[in-house]
């Protein structure tokens, strides 16, 4: 008797196998890539990309995307040097006020798409415009500095087990990343999150106040925005204005990659780990083989383009 799978669980499982294909090629490619410090390196670059790609799960599968995480990452960022070097705050507050400025611009996206009744690609594009705009008026274009609070790099770099050297930032992405699990499947949050996705209209009939609900999710999604920049942030030892361009693209693939349907209504935040994982491999051994950056990009476009691709596949068998 042949056991149905649904196609999300085929597609994580997919995904699984592609990371652990490309673990072994690239291993086998260079005796460099399975180092200790590698296998960190990978993990840490992970985490910011990763950390963004579980807040634009929240979106994409109410069937809606976010064009501003990158550049809103970005803003987080610098709003996080000017509240700890400008104004001098303590660090602990600074990087709370960070991370819920996150959560305030995507409340202005949720606000745009709910209220405004933009397309959330239009609404998004020009909240990454205002984001990335602001992010170089209120540094004036210019680098903000935590030289004068060492302790801020420890967020991301340090590590809280002794012995074990894996940043403090690798626990912080498995944190959201658990976070983001019981807030998508244990709660009502989650519950209107998918219910959104299938069936927008079906949902606001039976009683639902939608528009409260997308504005709460772009909210959750900006939360994420904000953690992801704090980790930047804090990893870099500054804020960098001009960062932040591209990131958007790359956590949209993980999450497409790992199953999550840009239709709406599908997708898991295990899915979406470990589309992460296998945008850091592949952009860390196409690195470790020495294949030139512009070639990377080339190699990183095709991948986007094959995970939509085997999207549009799914929905059509469905």
């Amino acid at each position: 008797m042949r056991l149905p799978i649904r196609s999300g669980a085929l597609q994580q499982v997919l995904a699984f196998a592609s990371l652990i294909v490309l673990i072994l090629f690239f291993s086998l490619a260079s005796p460099n890539f399975f180092q200790f410090s590698n296998i960190v390196g990978i993990l840490l670059s992970t985490s910011v990309i990763g950390i963004l790609a579980l807040g634009v799960t929240f979106v994409i599968i109410t069937g809606g995307i976010d064009l501003s995480v990158g550049t809103a990452m970005t803003l987080c960022s610098v709003m996080t040097g000017v509240f700890i070097t400008f104004w001098g705050f303590p660090t602990p507050l600074g990087v709370v006020l960070g991370i819920l400025f996150g959560a305030f611009a995507g409340f202005l996206s949720g606000l745009a798409v709910a209220k405004m009744k933009i397309p959330p690609f239009i609404a998004t594009l020009a909240v990454m415009m205002i984001a990335k705009g602001l992010a170089l008026v209120i540094s004036g274009t210019k680098p903000i500095y935590f030289s004068d609070t060492p302790e801020f790099s420890q967020i991301a770099l340090g590590t809280i087990i002794p012995g074990l050297a894996i940043p403090n930032a690798v626990w912080i992405f498995l944190i959201m990343a658990i976070f983001g699990y019981i807030v998508l499947s244990k709660t009502v949050i989650g519950r209107y999150t998918f219910a959104l996705g299938s069936n927008e209209e079906a949902t606001r009939l039976s009683g639902v106040n939608v528009n409260r609900w997308k504005i709460i999710i772009y909210s959750i999604a900006g939360l994420f925005t904000g953690v992801a920049g704090v980790l930047m942030a804090s990893r870099l030892n500054s804020a960098q204005p001009a960062l932040g361009l591209g990131y958007e693209l790359e956590a949209i693939a993980a999450v497409v990659i790992g199953g999550t349907s840009l239709s709406g209504g599908k997708g898991t935040m295990i899915g979406t780990v470990i589309g992460a994982l296998i945008m850091s491999v592949l952009t860390n051994g196409l690195r470790i083989l020495s294949v030139p950056q512009e070639w990377q990009t080339v190699v990183v476009g095709i991948v986007i383009i094959l995970a939509v691709y085997a999207d549009i596949l799914r929905r059509q068998k469905a």
